[in-house]
């Protein structure tokens, strides 16, 4: 059985005083939820603030991006040592905004993969497609391709650390949030890929997230899917309320 994992993404958002106002007050709503893994990821620059107003409680934290090399010349940049450094668990890896905004690529997005594993990070690792692309049919083309280049040369071992998130980019921020029949064919079939890539244990195993406008009107009929196991949350992760709620909704 696959233990339900929600995450928020605060992305560009909050300042020094609100961040850890944001984590305190989930720290507390959320301090009996034993039955959901839950994790928050702000920005770099509030981390170790985050982690402290976190220290004690069950909400893990992580980091919304890492880069593959350990150390070196690579301005703006942040290794997985840093962030394991300020307590990090998890990093989310490959967001729609990374590749489609800052242009990352599958190839640099599998480097990150296997730099945060090797690293001792837990990847959130995203996958979507655009809106024109789901239009056009080629929604499972795209997303398997993500899945198969981000996964290159990860053994069956290393590949059980990694969260998968299905985030449709039509979905992300617009309000539009994807039905929950369209989340569960795509995920079905993101498990069917692992399934033939690894084997039928691992891809049972491994926890596959909707992302997309999820919030908490939606929560209860996303996490109602079979392959639903969670979901990473852009803006209602930013209201102590909203993500309670939703997290609340699946014990």
């Amino acid at each position: 059985m696959r233990k339900p994992f929600i995450a928020g993404n605060w992305k560009m958002n909050t300042d020094s005083h609100s961040a850890v106002e944001l984590a305190s007050g989930l720290a507390g709503q959320l301090k009996d939820v034993h039955t959901v893994d839950i994790a928050v990821c702000p920005p770099f620059v509030y981390l170790s603030a985050v982690a402290k107003a976190l220290n004690g409680s069950n909400i893990a934290l992580g980091a919304q991006d890492v880069y593959f090399e350990p150390n070196g010349a690579y301005t703006g940049e942040i290794s997985c040592a840093m962030l394991k450094n300020v307590c990090c668990t998890y990093a989310i890896i490959g967001h729609s905004e990374r590749r489609h905004v800052i242009g990352e690529t599958d190839e640099l997005i599998n480097k990150k993969i296997s730099a945060a594993i090797s690293g001792g990070l837990l990847p959130i690792f995203c996958v979507g497609e655009l809106l024109e692309e789901r239009e056009a049919g080629k929604t499972e083309a795209v997303v398997a391709r993500q899945v198969k280049r981000g996964l290159a040369g990860l053994s069956s071992d290393k590949v059980l650390a990694v969260t998968i998130a299905y985030e449709p980019v039509w979905a992300i921020g617009t309000g539009v949030t994807a039905t929950a029949e369209q989340a569960q064919d795509v995920h079905r079939m993101i498990r069917q890929l692992l399934a033939a890539m690894y084997d039928g244990s691992v891809a049972g195993e491994i926890r596959i997230q909707y992302g997309g406008s999820a919030k908490p009107a939606n929560t209860a009929e996303l996490m109602a899917c079979a392959d639903v196991d969670g979901l990473l949350v852009g803006g209602a992760s930013l209201k102590v309320d909203d993500f309670t709620a939703m997290i609340k909704t699946v014990v």
